[in-house]
């Protein structure tokens, strides 16, 4: 490979089709604008022309913050009260300058401040996090063109339109670019554009040939040229053009440019002219703006903040009522209380008095909605973000990397989670391919066993023995003889049933060294022992199929001198790996030859063998074939061709089928353990004959036409006829670790997963059957549309065409009548973007929510957010987007969680992610585990929070309604201040923090326990107003029955009543006791925390009525020596505050005994088997409940290993059957 200013000399574009024999530029005519849409203008290395407009475009620099210095404050503040409740405080602070307050100004403002500064500050930690980032990619160093031919480094955010940019190797490209020349002759460049699509197969570019002598950079010295181009726009795989140079104008399209955040690779250098930059380049036109994200709970508590507030105003109304009417008729009477001079009471304006009372009431109820609430949510909130943080069941000991909770305001929404969008490269996949078996000559190659063999191996045995299903608890290695040896036993009868016994290496303790790309196990291929089978000559032409039919490029390794390869796809890359492990390295490649070193035996020297390189057929998603024409040492022409079997075997001559039905068995074995297969054939053929063709072939390609294609495609398939089979490879798709697990267990969870990927749609399909989102049997719905068509007739045809797919597709879901036929819907991006317009989505989202599967392949950055924002909006149900790359930013925004994976890929996902995990596993724990945990803690926080506070606060309305609407409190100022911020507020949290219902194995073992989130059931309006019931019957028990008690009762042993002290003290007593019992009822899983923050609360609150009661009667009043003197010597305290907690939590014990023992919830009947031990003594009905406890599902690895098992059951009742059957 070049590196600097080395020119390659090798003309990549020879063995390219889709560069061969490239036409002159001149045959080309320019395009021809009309209408708006191209307007821009750039003035090539003449930057400064495009300083004043209409010329001056955006600069370099990138923001992906919510916030700048001057929109901070506004923005932030605005956030805030977008909280109703902080709008209320607003109110009531602003009222509580004015003389109508019953409490003080500083104890109104104080609260309100405290709770809005504290969010702002957290908002602004965050955002100053994403500057951080934003900062690195802006200062980053680009080498750009200065003048007279001198090149020198600046930071990108310096880039201007029509700089000259020299990018190296492994460098990325700063902004949109012309590509000008390269490292190579032929101006051909190597570009990965992971970031922008998900690919990490290579994209060639190339340049025109007028720009391929500007080779150093001297030669820009003078270049100046002219480009009028589209406007910016979001779409990644078009672009329209004009370069103006040398008095020419040449058409430019999407071959030609290199776009921001793609890599150059196996390029040494390129120069490029900048032609968008900044936030104009095509990857921040498909970026979308950090959304303000609340949870659905957030947004429900304003509506009950709504309702609160609705009891607030009527009770507020009841009261001024009350005491305008009293102001008016019976205050006349009262000669002790002469009239305000204010007129708070006046007699003759009682209507006045009524309205000064109204604002005096609204301020004295406002406990009904606690300020608190808010505080004591983020604090619960940042403590289960820590938890989130510190759990080691979800670190990466191979990166050292932890999940993070990026905010913490979403916390409850991981428990209610209906969809997940994700990505495919990167988050579901390594984008590695192993080459496991294959078939030669009709005999099957390779021992080791897919993870598909592997987990329905380990479900037989475990269903066979009755234990645990959980076929992620025990490994079995990867060897097909462990799998056969694991279980054998009496299954029909006395009959012994045995699984297929594979051969296994004698040495038990051999290891294998892990060679990427190739886990092939079987000593007949290896070692050069495959001389030894008897079809040596296939096995040979097999071989050499693996070696020579591929577009690679082969790279040295200096440390262990063997040859690493860049392949265009994953599958090309094992196959060459392959084939070096069995003797045939691909070595060297030239403008017009393959050189492979072959090696026969494992003590022999390799022999370097050249092929010279004739014709290549490419590989495309319409042929499923590629193929290549070569001529071998001995001038024999060969037609070498790896493909779809269904398209190999349609073009095999009479004479090319000894093999068929042998290596179509092996195939669909292969296909039911989840590989990915392709069948090799080749054809001889005569120099007379070729020479024909190629005559033909070279005329179809030097041509220009609307029939070009149609041409080469016709004279393609004339050669790749007559055929003769040779054998077939089954690859195995590397998923990340724990994938097919994880999906197997979210689905059990009853959630749905849509795949969104750049990929082809073939890649895209067998990554759905690798990771059991796609399975046999499964119907799929492809949806496309016809490229033909669209240039033909118009796009309204296209639409048109398009909804009779999806309504045929709908009628067939529709129609089948077999309850466990399952359908995946298939879609690629160009569809998409007829389907995303109004008058077509809802009728594919109807469709796609029918189907078990969704994935959508070959779709843009700015296409996965739309898809996202269609399924958030559409179903009005909670989405969770999964991504690692720049190309996952937009739907990680616009989802309601967006989760990012800190890849290889960079940050720019984890960076605009709610939550990162290290790998797409930790995704079952983050929902399963912790999702449903925050989301039942929260949602009982709240309830029990509001709960409280109504049994707190109609209290005091009843107290005023009881003494004649005079806005008096019953309760000393302190209590009140006390009551939500230290007596009450710690037991809540520990609920929010610290609750379980079920351990974190009981919620991986019991999926189907989620599903209480995306039903709501602990936070809908029933639940809801079933704890305002409870308050509001506790308020009413708490003051009635204590005034019953005390009214005309002898209080102290004088005989003497008591005061409204002595009753308001016992009051509030009742209340702490009460609300901190029904908080010990509402918990299941007490640690010493929780026991100590309950019982502590209560014991606080008599520490602190024996020290306030201690305090000079000047500052604590009526409360003065009120427990030793007063409270503390009389039994009737103690027997009140008794008999009233009992009463009040009687109703709720007598509820949660009732739902227990007749209608219990799931968690219910698990922690009462768990209490009892019955998991570990019954443990058959341990299995039978976990199994009963699985949402049904038609994806994953359980609904495709039960298909296995059907397999296996009907071979083993077909062995049994012969066995029995009489001889």
């Amino acid at each position: 490979m070049a590196h600097g200013r080395i020119r390659a000399k090798l003309r990549r574009s020879n063995f390219y089709t889709f560069g061969c024999m490239r036409p002159p530029a001149s045959t080309e005519g320019p395009h021809q604008f009309q209408g708006p849409g191209y307007s821009r203008m750039i003035y090539c290395n003449q930057p400064r022309l495009h300083q004043k407009k209409p010329f001056k475009y955006c600069s370099n620099y990138i923001s992906t913050t919510k916030y700048n210095i001057i929109t901070f404050i506004p923005k932030a503040v605005f956030e805030q009260f977008r909280r109703v409740a902080n709008v209320y405080f607003l109110l009531a602070a602003i009222l509580s300058l004015t003389p109508v307050t019953p409490f003080s100004a500083i104890s109104m403002i104080a609260p309100l401040a405290f709770v809005v500064g504290l969010s702002m500050a957290k908002e602004a930690l965050e955002d100053w996090r994403r500057f951080i980032q934003d900062m690195k990619v802006n200062l980053r160093k680009a080498n750009i063109h200065k003048g007279n031919g001198v090149f020198s480094y600046k930071p990108w955010m310096k880039i201007r339109v029509g700089d000259v940019v020299k990018v190296e190797k492994d460098q990325f490209f700063p902004a949109d670019l012309l590509l000008l020349s390269s490292s190579y002759d032929d101006g051909i460049c190597y570009v990965e554009t992971m970031n922008l699509d998900g690919e990490t197969n290579l994209k060639v570019k190339r340049a025109l040939e007028i720009t391929l002598p500007l080779e150093d950079d001297g030669s820009f010295k003078d270049f100046t040229g002219t480009i009028r181009s589209e406007d910016p726009n979001p779409n990644l795989y078009t672009f329209v053009g004009n370069l103006e140079y040398d008095r020419q104008v040449y058409p430019l399209d999407p071959s030609q440019i290199l776009l921001r955040d793609s890599k150059l690779r196996n390029t040494g250098f390129v120069f490029g002219v900048v032609i968008f930059t900044g936030h104009d380049s095509k990857v921040m036109q498909n970026a979308t703006r950090s959304p303000s994200k609340r949870s659905k709970i957030e947004k429900q508590m304003d509506k009950i903040i709504y309702v609160l507030f609705t009891l607030l105003v009527l009770i507020s109304v009841i009261s001024s009522i009350g005491f305008a009417v009293k102001t008016k008729f019976q205050m006349p009477d009262w000669w002790y209380l002469p009239a305000d001079e204010d007129g708070l009471y006046d007699p003759e304006k009682p209507a006045l008095s009524g309205f000064y009372h109204l604002v005096t009431a609204l301020i004295l109820y406002g406990y009904l909605i606690p300020i608190s609430l808010y505080v004591s949510i983020e604090v619960v909130k940042v403590l289960q973000a820590l938890f989130i943080n510190q759990d080691i069941h979800m670190y990466d000991e191979e990166t050292g990397t932890p999940a993070q909770a990026r905010t913490s305001n979403l916390n409850e929404e991981l428990g209610q989670v209906d969809t997940i969008l994700s990505d495919k490269t990167g988050t579901l996949t390594c984008n590695q391919m192993d080459f496991l078996k294959c078939s030669i000559a009709g005999t099957a190659y390779g021992r080791s066993s897919s993870e598909v063999e592997l987990a329905a191996a380990q479900q037989m045995a475990m269903d066979l023995d009755g234990q645990d299903p959980d076929f992620t608890s025990t490994p079995i290695n990867r060897n097909s003889g462990d799998i056969s040896k694991k279980y054998s036993r009496n299954f029909f009868g006395k009959s012994e049933i045995e699984m297929e016994t594979l051969s296994t290496p004698k040495d038990g303790n051999y290891q294998k060294p892990i060679i990427k790309g190739f886990s092939f196990e079987d000593s007949r291929l290896m070692n050069g022992n495959w001389s030894n089978e008897p079809n040596t000559d296939v096995v040979l032409l097999f071989l050499r199929i693996l070696a020579l039919c591929h577009t690679a490029i082969p790279e040295l390794n200096e440390e262990t001198g063997s040859f690493n390869y860049e392949a265009e796809s994953p599958d090309e890359g094992a196959f060459l790996v392959a084939a070096r492990e069995f003797g045939f390295e691909f070595c060297k490649r030239t403008q017009t030859s393959i050189f492979v070193r072959e090696k026969y035996h494992s003590s022999q020297e390799p022999i370097e063998r050249e092929f010279k390189l004739l014709n290549l057929l490419d590989f495309t998603s319409k042929r499923k074939r590629m193929s290549v024409i070569v001529r071998d040492e001995d001038g024999q022409i060969l037609l070498l061709c790896k493909g779809a079997d269904s398209i190999i075997f349609d073009r095999l001559s009479k004479n090319g089928r000894m093999f068929e039905e042998a290596t179509t068995k092996h195939l669909n074995e292969y296909g039911e353990t989840g590989l990915r297969t392709l069948a090799l054939a080749f054809r001889k053929l005569e120099e007379d004959e070729y020479s024909a063709w190629n005559n033909e072939f070279i005329k179809a390609k030097t041509s220009i036409g609307g029939d070009r294609e149609a041409t080469l495609e016709r004279l393609s398939d004339l050669m790749e006829r007559e055929l003769i089979l040779v054998g077939a490879t089954a690859v195995e798709d590397k998923l990340q670790k724990g994938v097919p697990q994880c999906i197997d267990k979210l689905a059990q969870a009853g959630l749905k997963l849509w795949v969104l990927t750049g990929d082809k749609m073939e890649t895209a399909i067998n990554i759905g059957f690798a990771c059991s989102l796609l399975r046999q049997g499964m119907k799929q719905i492809c949806i496309t549309t016809n490229i033909d068509m669209l240039v033909q007739d118009s796009k309204q045809a296209a639409k048109e065409n398009i909804m009779m797919q999806i309504a045929n597709a709908s009628q067939m879901v529709k129609l089948e009548k077999d309850p466990h036929a399952a359908f995946a819907l298939i879609i690629d991006g160009k569809t998409l973007t007829y389907v995303l317009e109004d008058d077509l989505k809802h009728q594919f989202l109807n469709l796609a929510v029918d189907c078990a599967s969704v994935i959508c392949c070959r779709v843009s950055p700015k296409q996965k957010a739309l898809v996202t924002r269609l399924v958030k909006e559409g179903t009005g149900k909670t989405t969770l987007a999964i991504g690692d790359g720049a190309n996952d930013v937009g739907m990680i925004q616009e989802a309601d969680i967006g989760v990012g994976i800190s890849g290889v890929e960079g940050m720019q996902a984890v960076m605009a992610s709610d939550f990162s995990i290290a790998q797409f596993r930790f995704l079952e724990r983050l929902l399963v585990v912790h999702g449903h945990w925050c989301y039942k803690r929260i949602a009982q926080m709240i309830c029990y929070f509001f709960y409280k506070n109504i049994a707190f606060g109609l209290t005091l309305f009843y107290f005023e309604a009881f003494t004649g609407f005079s806005g008096q409190s019953v309760y000393d100022d302190w209590y009140m201040l006390l009551f939500n911020v230290v007596l009450t507020s710690l037991p809540v949290i520990s609920l929010g923090v610290f609750e379980q219902d079920v351990s974190s194995d009981v919620c991986l073992q019991f999926p189907a326990l989620y599903q209480q989130g995306p039903r709501n059931l602990f936070f809908d309006w029933p639940r809801i107003f079933g704890w305002m019931g409870n308050g509001l019957y506790t308020s009413l028990i708490i003051f009635f029955l204590n005034i019953i008690i005390f009214y005309d009762q002898a209080f102290r042993a004088g005989g003497q009543t008591a005061d409204m002290a002595a009753v308001g003290t016992t009051m509030f007593t009742c209340i702490i006791w009460a609300v901190n019992c029904q908080i010990a009822l509402t918990m299941s899983h007490f640690t010493w925390i929780q026991h100590f923050l309950v019982w502590g609360s209560i014991a606080t609150w008599y520490l602190f009525l024996l020290l306030y009661g201690q305090i000079s009667p000047v500052l604590s009043g009526n409360a003065f020596q009120i427990l030793v003197e007063a409270l503390a010597p009389a039994p009737i305290y103690w027997v009140s505050t008794l008999l009233v907690t009992v009463a009040c939590n009687l109703p709720y014990l007598a509820h949660i005994s009732f739902q227990r023992s007749i209608n219990p919830m799931d968690h219910h009947l698990i922690q009462e088997i768990k209490y009892y031990k019955r998991d570990v003594e019954d443990r058959h009905m341990w299995t039978r409940e976990r199994s009963r406890a699985r949402q049904e599902t038609k994806i994953g690895f359980s609904a495709r290993v039960d298909a296995k098992i059907r397999h296996l059951r009907g071979r083993l009742q077909k062995k049994h059957s012969a066995m029995m059957s009489p001889r």
